[in-house]
């Protein structure tokens, strides 16, 4: 045994001994209770033997008898029984055993020996403790093993109960060093030394943290004047949507502004920077006012209750444009013809990705819908139609992506309406910028995602006067006043920006007019073909005039009838051919032979169909369109065209060959005049104007898209908008409030099946229904949305 080398001292004498001692207690205290339970166990497996070994003894002696019921059990079973028995009387006395207790037992006792790795607590005590007590290990040669081979000691002379281990005698000797050196000064000084270089760094960062705004004193604080200009400028959207026009809210900030515009100046922006505002109205001056003070203040605007802030992160290089439609090919409407271009020539610059989300509709709705009994079984075979009539059109290959979303057919509205929730059709990562093609339309019943919340840009464009169609039913000023606010709701509340193709549309909310729609590339050869037959000599146009569209009455064939019937005498000898299939062509076809009008009603036929090329005047009197495409279309190929002198025909009156007419005389007076001359030939320049490039150009310019797609993140590369405040982030807006606020309201609104069938929806359009889920691969709404299937 080694010399342990302890000082004898009189109990509790000293702190660190009491410590020592309770921990040595502690640990026996712990090891008798281990006994304890090895102990317990013991009794419980020798409790396990015995029952086991009684219920073997039963079930050999119930196996034992077999020959007194012999006759009563299947041989198959006494002979089992027979070749077991030996091997069971085997084992009975294996495991009845002596030595098989004595083994087990063996296995669940505790190891006698403990091993220990204290190579951590040698570092740091074993060295001082040498040196002061001389605790030695003596080895094999009688070596020292400086701490190499710790183990656990006992004490000579003492009792197994009282044995004391060496680690504990390491560690008393190590807490008194550790309290000798403690009551030096050299410790506590350097700990002071790091707490004041810890508080000073501690200061240093709090003082940069609360730092005072820079020029906070130099910016002058908000007046009565100012505060109500702005209050007044923020409740404009919702004194609009209670039927305020903005005119109004404007003068008056204007008003409460004009006399203090020298003074917004010199706070808005710096001395350096005072030049870009030469340009901006009032407003923005009170704008970069108001943010002048706030950012003063140090004030950061984190966004509102109904906003969401968090930018969608873009994975690839490129941008994504999502288009959204009402209408699909084959049925050629507008909106299934104006947004297939836009999607093929936005695409062809290759500088964003582009998919066209159209409605998939059932077979029953398609043979309602489609022409000529033209219908598909899946969504595949349509896509490829749809490819195939798109780039014969254009000239090359569209590479874009198309998807479907659930549609129904309402035969009362005649028009598509979505099933379900439409912008869970693009995926996450795709939803960057969206181009809804009548916002309005899609948004009716629209009861799933707010399109601005998941979208980084939501652009709305408007191709429909719906007003203007809903008067001309049972109580249509009545409806036509409710929709007229409901278009109000939705647009403000889904889209950042609404394009609206002339001023025959209603006002919208965040709205700009411009024609953004061009004409097919085919028009425009059929037009150059026909300016080179001229200049060769030859007859171009060998017919008279004609009309076409769809035969229903809203497409203006009750203003030709009335226009025809009142000038009956006027226009005598005059013919016109009408080409159109609709719902309406039964007593469109009635009225006028009833009137004995001179109209010839032939089958609908594609516009650029041969048949139609020697036409030289097309005669186009509705007043319900927002931007005829026919009417482009006849321009692009030569004609004279001759229509109402209107706001959906603003942007055609710069061509020489559109002829208007504001009176029922003038119309006879443009019929005379066209029928007897020639149409003019188009110059570049026209032809440009009707192109899809330069429609295309006007819809990223007036949507601000041409700055949004510049980079990934979205940031302007104007540089204007660099040096100045960002308003968006320094103060809250209460126009993005009421739009969320209307939002979350239609959304509350559209939930509630009663309230849907109450305003016109088709039943079971919250959501697809099975045939749809078959059709396009989809998991059931009950899956989709699990509350819905309660």
């Amino acid at each position: 045994m080694i010399n342990l080398g302890m000082e004898q001292r009189p109990p509790n004498s000293d702190p660190t001994e009491k410590a020592i001692s309770f921990i040595s207690r502690g640990w026996r205290e712990v090891r008798d209770s281990a006994g304890a339970d090895l102990q317990l166990m013991r009794a419980r497996a020798r409790s396990f033997k015995n029952l086991a070994d009684r219920e073997f003894e039963n079930f050999l002696n119930s196996a034992s008898p077999f020959s007194a019921s012999a006759a009563e059990v299947p041989l198959a079973e006494l002979d089992f029984v027979k070749r077991i028995q030996p091997k069971l009387s085997e084992i009975r006395r294996a495991y009845s055993s002596p030595d098989f207790s004595r083994k087990v037992l063996e296995k669940w006792s505790p190891r006698t020996r403990i091993h220990l790795d204290l190579s951590g607590i040698r570092k740091a005590i074993v060295s001082e403790v040498d040196e002061n007590r001389g605790i030695w290990d003596l080895g094999e040669g009688g070596r020292k093993s400086n701490g190499r081979s710790l183990r656990w000691k006992e004490r000579e002379g003492k009792k197994e109960g009282d044995t004391e281990w060496e680690l504990i005698r390491i560690l008393k000797t190590g807490l008194k060093e550790f309290e000798r050196k403690s009551h030096s000064n050299d410790i506590f000084w350097e700990i002071e030394r790091k707490s004041s270089e810890f508080v000073e760094k501690v200061k240093l960062s709090l003082k940069s943290i609360c730092k005072e705004p820079q020029e906070s004193k130099d910016v002058p604080p908000l007046d009565a004047p100012e505060l109500l200009a702005y209050l007044v400028k923020q409740s404009a959207p919702l004194l609009d949507q209670l039927g305020v026009k903005r005119d109004i809210c404007d003068k008056i900030v204007e008003a409460l502004c004009s006399g203090r515009k020298d003074q917004l100046l010199p706070y808005s922006l710096s001395a350096n920077n005072t030049s870009l505002l030469q340009d901006e109205n009032i407003h923005n001056e009170l704008d970069l006012r108001i943010a002048s003070v706030l950012q003063s203040t140090g004030h950061h605007y984190e966004g509102g209750f109904w906003t969401d802030l968090t930018k969608h992160e873009i994975d690839d290089e490129k941008r994504h444009v999502a288009i959204v439609t009402t209408a699909s090919l084959p049925w050629m409407t507008g909106t299934a013809v104006n947004p297939l271009f836009r999607a093929a020539y936005l695409a062809q610059s290759a500088k964003q990705k582009v998919t066209l989300l159209v409605p998939w509709l059932c077979k029953p709705d398609q043979e309602l819908v489609y022409p000529n009994s033209l219908t598909f079984r899946s969504p595949d075979e349509q896509e490829a139609y749809i490819r195939n009539w798109v780039e014969e059109r254009v000239g090359f290959k569209a590479d874009f992506k198309i998807s479907f979303y659930p549609g129904k057919f309402s035969k009362e509205r005649r028009s598509i309406i979505p099933a379900g929730d439409t912008s869970q059709f693009i995926s996450p990562k795709e939803a960057d910028i969206a181009i809804l093609e009548e916002p309005e339309h899609l948004n009716w019943y629209h009861h799933g995602t707010r399109w601005t919340d998941k979208f980084n840009h939501v652009v709305g464009v408007v191709h429909t006067n719906y007003l203007e169609y809903i008067k001309r039913e049972k109580y249509g000023a009545f409806q036509a006043f409710l929709v007229k606010h409901i278009n109000n709701w939705v647009t403000r509340a889904y889209c950042q920006k609404v394009l609206r193709l002339s001023a025959a549309t209603q006002d919208l909310p965040k709205s700009v007019i411009c024609n953004v729609h061009g004409v097919n590339p085919k028009f425009l050869k059929i037009g150059d073909k026909m300016t080179a037959e001229r200049e060769r000599g030859e007859q171009s146009f060998s017919k008279g005039a004609y009309f076409l569209g769809k035969m229903v009455w809203a497409k203006g064939y009750r203003e030709l009838i009335d226009l025809l019937s009142k000038h009956k005498q006027d226009l005598e000898g005059f013919n016109l051919d009408v080409y159109g299939n609709g719902e309406d062509s039964l007593e469109v076809q009635s009225a006028a032979k009833k009137l004995e009008l001179n109209l010839n009603f032939l089958k609908g036929r594609d516009h650029a169909d041969d048949s139609l090329h020697g036409y030289k005047v097309f005669i186009n009197p509705s007043i319900s369109d927002v931007l005829c495409t026919a009417t482009a279309e006849a321009l692009a190929m030569g004609k004279f065209v001759i229509c109402a002198d209107h706001p959906s025909n603003e942007f055609f009156r710069a061509f020489p060959n559109c002829l208007t007419y504001k009176t029922s005389q003038d119309f006879v007076a443009r019929v005379r005049e066209a029928l007897e001359s020639e149409p003019h030939p188009l110059t570049p320049e026209q032809r440009y104007d009707l192109s899809w490039e330069a429609a295309t150009q006007r819809f990223l310019q007036t949507s601000e898209l041409d700055k949004v797609l510049v980079s990934n993140n979205g940031e302007s590369t104007n540089p204007i908008n660099t040096t100045r405040i960002k308003k968006s982030i320094s103060m809250p807006s209460l126009s993005e409030a009421v739009d969320g606020g209307l939002a979350f309201a239609h959304y509350c609104f559209t939930g509630s099946e009663i309230l849907r069938l109450a305003t016109g929806a088709i039943p079971g359009t919250r959501d697809y229904n099975k045939q749809h889920c078959v059709d396009l691969h989809l998991l059931p709404p009950q899956v989709q949305n699990p509350i819905y299937g309660w």
